[in-house]
């Protein structure tokens, strides 16, 4: 991972850097960056001879393995190119020395070209090349845009732009270029870093490398030794977090690296052997980390629970959640204790209901609860999965608990329960607390609960986050249909950037005694965004929930509260189909709908006689969907409009 001089010979290139170096890839010029065209070129002569471009070492001496393969090397397309100048002779040569580089590192199977940094306050003719090469046919090559965040020691002139925020420059040329997917970010790092807000927003974005010039390193006063500043060395760290590749840029040989000019080591070496330090310093990855690697950003369906079963794999990643059950027995040790008081603890006998007991966590935690608080306790187990109970009733049996413990093989809803229950236990609550009809079900189930009978939880809050989120956007963007680009997903958010805080949703507090009471909820949201944030891309909103079980037992996944050990739920996340730009300091205004209504839907079933009466069936089917929109500082269509992307099914 470094960054190379022009060098005619590439296989000499690839031997130092690679072979003796220990670096990964190189990115290698594939022209001279001193040649230009309009320079040689004849006034007289109007035609531009091509061939006489002073290109590195051909494909003739080098095998196509030692071009290609593994990406061993990227191209650095010539940093003098300017296609927005104002004089024509460097705008159209900058132009044919693009295209030229382009086709020559797609002829050699390159698999990604770094781009120069736009130059000046436009840049749509260079998006406008550049948009033509990735959309062009048959390209599949990676081109990374060069974008500086901070500042250089250079920048301080009267006449430097450093002032202006790098961000805007790369979001104008990704809109141009219309968000493609094969657009990304290098970012070249400079000595004086901008705040951190501003860095965090960065991790969001689609960034592939890290340039860290070796004119950043420090050289200490004793011991002539290298090192980076703070400052980078946690900037390179939350890089390395999200698996960005550091390239190592420049000619400085470090005081060390000369002190030993006749030993074999390489003399670029030190700074690699300080990027490593920072890597062997990062908190390794749990076990549980790294099973999660390859499904990070990833976007999957919610559950929807009265249409689908949950699989075995599901119950037994839920039941390692030891985090989870702990508090639950906590909660249930609290509300038995409050229940039964010690003097009638011989002989009171304590009804439980388990709604959704699956393969008997809860039910496990109940009896550990029970035996804590020396209470008696009967339990009914509720579960409506006809394969799970068979799971189910072996635990049961294995455990001897067959007469306290009676399986109930039914939908909550619909189940005539033989007594009251003093306590109702559920794990009902998905990503964003409601999502998964925890409301719907409870509302049924609540109907054999004593007067004065306690709920867990008691009460669930969701929350909302706007998000710069690229990756997942451009995983349901490439989904091309409305269907995905505006339907709520399930994803372990990881190369995200949260703009601000997340505030509350909606509410939903259990027992409810007030029948009348609708479950669908309305809310208006104002996130501020940061002054020291910058600009930023709002691709959607995180949705997450903090839970009460029982007073002050309580479970989160709202990135303030969450505790890290909880892994049961992955958050939420709402997209929006176009996203918005927000500037520094301004307000994201949303609105957030949560309905039920009854859907006809049946109509599709009349050119059959004999579907009439699903027809019939089906015109009474309730349904709960969200909707949302963005109305401030712009405003986007409503999403989800009458559930047609995403709902679920009561």
């Amino acid at each position: 991972m470094y960054k190379t001089p022009f060098y005619f010979n590439i296989k000499e290139t690839i031997k130092t850097y690679i072979v003796h170096g220990d670096f990964d890839f190189v990115v290698s010029p594939l022209m001279f960056s001193g040649h230009s065209p309009s320079k040689d070129r004849d006034p007289e002569v109007h035609n531009l001879d091509r061939r006489l471009y002073p290109y590195a070492e051909t494909d003739i001496n080098v095998a196509w393995a030692q071009w290609a393969k593994a990406g061993i090397v990227v191209a650095k397309i010539c940093p003098w190119l300017d296609l927005d100048s104002e004089d024509e002779n460097v705008r159209t040569d900058s132009e044919a020395i693009l295209k030229q580089q382009i086709e020559w590192a797609s002829y050699l199977s390159l698999k990604a070209c770094l781009l120069p940094t736009p130059k000046g306050n436009s840049c749509a003719n260079y998006a406008r090349c550049v948009n033509q090469i990735l959309k062009g046919p048959k390209n599949n090559m990676q081109l990374l845009l060069r974008i500086p965040i901070g500042m250089s020691d250079n920048d301080y002139s009267p006449r430097s732009n450093a002032s202006v925020d790098s961000w805007q420059t790369w979001n104008s040329f990704r809109v141009l270029c219309d968000h493609h997917n094969l657009l990304t970010i290098a970012l070249d790092i400079k000595r004086v870093l901008p705040p951190e807000n501003s860095l965090k927003r960065w991790y969001g974005e689609p960034v592939d490398a890290a340039i860290l010039d070796t004119d950043i390193f420090l050289t200490k006063a004793r011991g002539n030794t290298t090192y980076l500043p703070k400052r980078h060395q946690k900037l390179i760290a939350d890089l390395l977090d999200h698996n960005k590749p550091i390239i190592i840029s420049g000619i400085k040989v470090p005081i060390d690296a000369q002190s030993a000019a006749g030993s074999k080591r390489h003399p670029l070496r030190p700074y690699l052997d300080q990027v490593s330090n920072v890597y062997k310093q990062r908190n390794p990855l749990s076990e549980r980390e790294c099973r999660e690697l390859d499904i990070r950003d990833f976007l999957q369906l919610p559950l929807r629970p009265f249409r689908n079963f949950s699989s075995a794999l599901s119950y037994e990643g839920q039941a390692t959640d030891s985090l989870k059950y702990t508090e639950y027995e906590r909660a249930i040790c609290k509300a038995l204790l409050d229940r039964v008081p010690n003097e009638k603890a011989s002989f009171i006998v304590t009804v439980l209901v388990v709604v959704g007991a699956g393969r008997g966590s809860l039910v496990f935690a109940s009896l550990k609860a029970a035996e804590i608080t020396g209470r008696k306790l009967k339990v009914y187990a509720v579960e409506k999965n006809p394969q799970t109970v068979i799971a189910l009733d072996e635990v049961i049996k294995a455990n001897n608990w067959v007469d306290i413990v009676f399986i109930v093989t039914s939908d909550v809803r619909y189940w005539n329960a033989p007594e009251r229950a003093d306590i109702l236990v559920s794990d009902l609550l998905g990503s964003f607390g409601d999502n998964e009809l925890s409301p719907e079900s409870l509302d049924g189930a609540q109907r054999f609960l004593e007067k004065d009978g306690i709920s867990i939880p008691s009460s669930y809050t969701s929350f909302l986050q706007p998000l710069t989120a690229s990756k997942s956007y451009q995983i349901a963007k490439a989904r091309k249909y409305i269907l995905h680009s505006e339907s709520a997903c399930v994803v372990k958010l990881y190369n995200v950037a949260r703009l601000a805080p997340s505030q509350q949703v909606f509410t939903f507090t259990h027992p409810k005694w007030f029948d009348k009471e609708s479950n669908e909820r309305y809310k208006k949201l104002q996130f501020e965004i940061p002054k020291d944030t910058g600009s930023a891309m709002v691709h959607g909103f995180a949705g997450y929930f903090n839970m009460t079980l029982y007073k002050d037992v309580c479970l989160a996944t709202e990135p303030s509260t969450k505790k890290p050990d909880l892994f049961s739920w992955f958050p939420m996340f709402f997209p929006l189909r176009m996203p918005i730009r927000v500037d520094r300091g301004s307000i994201l205004e949303v609105h957030f709908w949560r309905c039920v209504d009854s859907r006809k839907v049946g109509f599709l079933f009349l050119f059959l006689h004999f579907m009439l009466l699903i027809w019939i069936a089906l015109c009474n089917l309730k349904q709960v969907w969200y909707e949302w929109c963005v109305t401030s500082p712009s405003s986007s269509p409503i999403h989800n409009c009458n559930g047609r992307s995403c709902w679920m099914d009561l």
